[in-house]
C-alpha cells in the first residue's frame, strides 16, 4: 500500500515568521477541507506522553484552542496521560491531515490551564458531554458497560437538561507550549518537504529544513 504524493511543495518563503501563525494558516485550510468532505475532524491530534520510567503511550484527542501560548486540550486529571504528564511534562503532538498530504509535528512542555479557563470551556460543552466528564473515571478499569451507563443515568437524574453542571474538580485543560513545530508536506518520490521551527534560548524562532 503506497500513496504517491503530488501536492504542491512548501518553501521557506511560504512560511510565517512564527509557528503558531503558520499553524493557523494550515488549520484554516484543514477546516475548509473538512467542510468540503475531504478531511475528518481536523482538530484531532495524537498526543504522546511518557511516564517517569520512559514508557510511552499515545492517543487521539481533540484540540480545543490554540494561540501564541500553545495548544490546549481537556481531559480527566486522573487519566493515564495526565498521570504521565505529572511525572514527565514533555509531550509530542501530531496533526495527521493525510488527505492533504500534510502533518504538523510538535514537541513541547505542558502546564495546566487555570480553573476559570477550564470552567469557561466546560460551559460550552454539550450537556451530555458535561455529564460524561463526571461519569467516566478515565483510564480506570470498569466492570461492565452497564456500570458506566448506570453512572451516566444517575447524573441525568441529578442534572436534567437545562440545569447548570459544574466542571469536575478532577477535570481540566493542558496547554502545550511548543519548543519545535514541524510542517510536513508530502511530495512525489518521497522527497517530502519538512520545515521545522525551533525556539532559541532567547525566545525567538529559527527555521531549518530537514531531509525527508
Amino acid at each position: 500500500m503506497r500513496a504517491h504524493y503530488r501536492a504542491e511543495g512548501l518553501s521557506e518563503a511560504d512560511l510565517a515568521t512564527a509557528p503558531m501563525e503558520q499553524f493557523a494558516r494550515w488549520f484554516e485550510e484543514a477546516v475548509r477541507a473538512a467542510e468540503q468532505g475531504g478531511l475528518y475532524e481536523p482538530n484531532a491530534m495524537i498526543v504522546s506522553t511518557a511516564d517517569a520510567e520512559g514508557r510511552p503511550s499515545s492517543r487521539t484527542v481533540l484540540l480545543k484552542q490554540y494561540d501564541e501560548r500553545g495548544f490546549v486540550f481537556y481531559t480527566n486529571y486522573t487519566s493515564r496521560k495526565a498521570r504521565d504528564l505529572a511525572e514527565n511534562p514533555r509531550v509530542g503532538l501530531v496533526f495527521p491531515w493525510h488527505p492533504m498530504a500534510r502533518q504538523v509535528v510538535v514537541t513541547g512542555t505542558v502546564s495546566r490551564t487555570g480553573r476559570d479557563e477550564t470552567a469557561a470551556y466546560f460551559r460550552t460543552r454539550p450537556h451530555g458531554s458535561q455529564l460524561g466528564a463526571w461519569a467516566s473515571e478515565q483510564s480506570s478499569e470498569v466492570a461492565s458497560r452497564a456500570e458506566l451507563d448506570r453512572a451516566y443515568e444517575e447524573l441525568v437524574t441529578r442534572y436534567p437538561e437545562g440545569e447548570s453542571v459544574p466542571a469536575p474538580p478532577h477535570w481540566g485543560g493542558f496547554r502545550i507550549a511548543p519548543e519545535t513545530v514541524e510542517f510536513w508536506q508530502g511530495r512525489e518520490n518521497r522527497l517530502h518537504d519538512r520545515l521545522r521551527y525551533i525556539r532559541t534560548p532567547a525566545g525567538a524562532w529559527r527555521i531549518e529544513r530537514l531531509y525527508p
